[in-house]
């Protein structure tokens, strides 16, 4: 501080300084009246005043240098000392303390890419290496931030579909017949990517199994009963987490005939730090929205069945879709509706044609009996296939049995009744071997048809005005059925002509070229069973003539 003048006498000019316009004479007559109070010149006085706004460091010259060693060297200490906190990290956070990565560093040493590397001892100080850790921002804390979260949303209705299922809050039903039994009451959901309409229902399941997987799924796609409900199609992703259903063979086959790609959560630490499978999507936020808004009612009145429970969500579903969008000025229906491809949206088949969909082939022998049993039940097959190992395709919604062999399927098939009487006896269908053999003598006049063959044988008032107005000129894509088991076409040519022989009990080459030249442009045309057999029995029908040269013509 300048001689001559104290340092209080400083700050009381300085604040009368700071009352002053800064181009003010008054700060210069001030000034000059200070110096000569104390006897020291203008300059001195500004200098000192300069000097006392000067800031001043609190702390040493070397601070945040270590002094034991380089400052690069210290760095690479607590980096090796960091890096063996994440390495002994377990899934319970539990890791090695600083003293004891310390103890490891100086005793053994760590390996590394640039040899082994050993700290001497007594070199490192545990509060010396914690201080620097968290100066370099190495400490565990730190290092367990997880990158930015980065949001998704598909940018048409059904291109993405995302879906779980989660254990409802009432567990079960107090009339429920199964409060016997492990099974449990949950929540099965699909929610829409782009406009997060969401589609819900109740189950009873002992846990996530691929048959209430797929009767939901198709319940999701179907129309709906309720004419309000829009909400329907074939979306092009689905969306879910690495459980049962994900991992089940016949779920992707069947996803597959339906043309829709599954994609599943990254396994757990497969992406560094990030957390791969987390409850932050979208189905998870309508689980708690669900659990929240509706089934906390159920403390006044609880549902009688699992079917009322139903009927109760599905009304709160058609109120929830009709909310606001969570970025967009209209409701997610509105949305959805909206959105849609331009081509419209992919129509989803009958449940009749969507449960031979659901076939398991499994490899089976049959037994000399011709017949196979399943889950304690006994099928009856045709005796060709008694002693041979055939795929069984067996159908998780229907009763009946079908069965591959030789890449030709056989069926359906039904449950056995049993064995026969004493002195009785049952006879088998005879096989095509013994077809082929009794038809070599008897064709000519055994040929006979069936006389069959012969004749051919609650909304409201705006709600419901909205929900017209907006599937009105809505286009739609028919479904496309994939056949996998060869149901609805035949194979090819060969097989197509081995069917009609066999309807008409007649041999194709004993035809006249003008019959299998019909049959031969029916089968260029198409290979439709429906349609080529529809043709057939109108052409090959027998008619009433009255001309010889019309009877001629017919066969």
């Amino acid at each position: 501080m300048t001689k001559g003048i104290p340092l209080e006498a400083l700050m009381v000019l300085r604040n009368h300084l700071d009352t002053l316009p800064a181009r003010s004479i008054k700060r210069r007559f001030l000034i000059e009246e200070t110096a000569e109070l104390y006897n020291i010149s203008v300059a001195t006085l500004r200098r000192a005043l300069r000097q006392q706004m000067q800031l001043h460091s609190v702390r040493r010259t070397d601070y945040n240098s270590p002094r034991i060693t380089s400052q690069l060297e210290m760095q690479h200490y607590c980096e090796l000392i960091a890096a063996l906190k994440v390495r002994t990290t377990n899934k319970k956070g539990r890791h090695l303390s600083t003293q004891a990565c310390i103890r490891l560093l100086e005793e053994h040493g760590v390996e590394t890419k640039q040899g082994l590397i050993k700290s001497p001892q007594n070199l490192l100080k545990c509060s010396t290496v914690s201080r620097y850790l968290t100066r370099l921002g190495l400490n565990y804390h730190r290092l367990q931030v997880e990158p930015t979260v980065v949001h998704f949303q598909a940018t048409y209705s059904n291109e993405c579909w995302q879906f779980d299922f989660s254990h409802s809050d009432l567990k079960k039903l107090k009339t429920s017949n199964n409060n016997s039994d492990s099974s449990r009451l949950i929540l099965a959901s699909v929610v829409d990517d782009r406009s997060g309409v969401c589609y819900q229902e109740y189950h009873y399941i002992h846990g996530e199994d691929t048959m209430t997987a797929l009767r939901f799924l198709f319940n999701a796609m179907a129309p709906k009963k309720q004419k309000n409900c829009l909400f329907q199609g074939i979306p092009k992703i689905i969306y879910l987490d690495n459980g049962p259903v994900a991992k089940s063979n016949l779920f992707k086959r069947v996803m597959a005939y339906l043309g829709i790609e599954i994609r599943t959560h990254l396994p757990a630490g497969t992406d560094g730090r990030r957390t791969t499978s987390r409850a932050k999507g979208k189905v998870e936020r309508q689980f708690r929205t669900i659990k929240d808004s509706l089934e906390t009612l159920y403390h006044f009145h609880e549902p009688n069945s699992l079917e009322e429970a139903n009927e109760w969500l599905r009304h709160y579903l058609q109120r929830y879709n009709m909310m606001p969008h969570r970025s967009e000025s209209h409701s997610r229906i509105e949305d959805w509706v909206k959105n849609l491809p331009p081509e419209g949206f992919k129509e989803m088949c009958g449940w009749d044609r969507f449960r031979t969909f659901a076939r398991e082939p499994e490899l089976r022998k049959v037994c000399s009996d011709a017949c196979v049993v399943i889950n304690g039940i006994r099928y009856q097959v045709v005796n060709d296939l008694a002693g041979q190992e055939v795929t069984l395709l067996w159908g998780l919604f229907d009763n009946e049995l079908y069965v591959e062999y030789n890449d030709q399927n056989y069926g359906p098939f039904y449950p056995a009744e049993g064995p026969v009487p004493l002195d009785t006896y049952k006879r088998f269908k005879k096989s095509s071997v013994e077809k082929r053999a009794d038809k070599i003598g008897e064709l000519a006049h055994e040929i006979a048809l069936p006389r069959t063959a012969l004749t051919g044988g609650e909304q409201t008032e705006t709600h419901r005005l909205i929900s017209e107005s907006m599937m009105e000129t809505q286009p739609s894509i028919p479904f496309a059925d994939p056949d996998p088991f060869q149901e609805i076409t035949f194979k090819n040519i060969v097989e197509a002509k081995l069917a009609i022989a066999a309807y008409l009990g007649y041999p194709l080459s004993r035809l006249h070229s003008a019959q299998m030249n019909y049959v031969n442009k029916i089968l260029a045309e198409t290979l439709d069973k429906k349609i080529i057999m529809a043709q057939v029995r109108s052409y090959f029908a027998i008619r009433i003539v009255s001309t010889t040269e019309e009877q001629s013509n017919v066969r």
